[in-house]
């Protein structure tokens, strides 16, 4: 995870968890705050998944660093996984 992440998830714990809280310290929209915390929720569920392939893991663990876009990621995997099952 990203710095800025880190930093997100600091300032969402020590409001108490609250959206408009964050909203208002980092002056955007609550919506806003709302999807920044569905994208840092994405990237945990990336990192707990156990179950993965080393490749897949290697690929997504891209995107939570954010050198890749997650969409990126997908496509790779489905490429992959194509060539799998050939």
């Amino acid at each position: 995870m990203t710095d800025e992440d880190m930093i997100f998830i600091k300032r969402f714990v020590l409001s108490s968890g609250s959206l408009k809280q964050v909203a208002k310290e980092y002056s955007v929209s609550y919506p806003t705050v709302r999807n920044r915390l569905n994208e840092v929720i994405n990237k945990i569920d990336i990192i707990d998944e156990k179950d993965s392939e080393p490749f897949i893991m290697d690929v997504m663990r891209l995107v939570t660093d954010d050198e890749i876009s997650y969409n990126s990621a997908k496509k790779i995997i489905d490429f992959y996984e194509g060539e799998q099952d050939d």
